[in-house]
C-alpha cells in the first residue's frame, strides 16, 4: 500500500514534433555520411544538427534522442556506401527534400 501513495519520478512530456525533430536528425546524420562521397562539402550538416539542439533546447532525454537518431542515420548509410554511386545522389536528393518539408512543417507549425 505505501508503494502505491509513493510520489513517483515526473516524466518530462515530449513536444508534439518530437516524432518529426528525430526524423529530422536522421535525415542529417545521413547527409552527413553521404555528401561527402559524392564531393559535396559545402554544408556542415554536423553543425546544422548542432545548431538545431540548441535552439530547441532540448532536455537531456531527448537531447541523447537526437543525438542517436543523427548517428543512427550515419550508421545506416556508412553501412553500404563508400563511394559516391548513382543511388547515393539519389538518396541525397530525397533526403534533402525529405529535410526541408520536414524543417519547413516543424517551423510552420511550432515556431513562436
Amino acid at each position: 500500500m505505501a508503494l502505491l501513495a509513493a510520489p513517483s519520478p515526473v516524466l518530462a512530456v515530449d513536444p508534439p514534433y518530437q516524432g518529426q525533430m528525430e526524423r529530422l536528425s536522421e535525415i542529417l546524420g545521413s547527409l552527413y555520411m553521404l555528401t561527402p562521397l559524392c564531393g559535396d562539402r559545402t554544408t556542415d550538416w554536423r553543425g546544422q544538427m548542432a545548431e538545431l539542439i540548441d535552439l530547441d533546447e532540448p532536455d537531456d532525454d531527448r537531447r541523447a534522442r537526437l543525438a542517436g537518431a543523427f548517428n543512427a542515420g550515419y550508421e545506416a548509410y556508412a553501412r553500404f556506401y563508400r563511394s559516391c554511386t548513382p543511388s547515393a545522389e539519389i538518396a541525397i536528393t530525397r533526403l534533402l527534400t525529405e529535410g526541408e518539408t520536414l524543417a519547413r512543417d516543424i517551423h510552420q507549425r511550432y515556431a513562436e
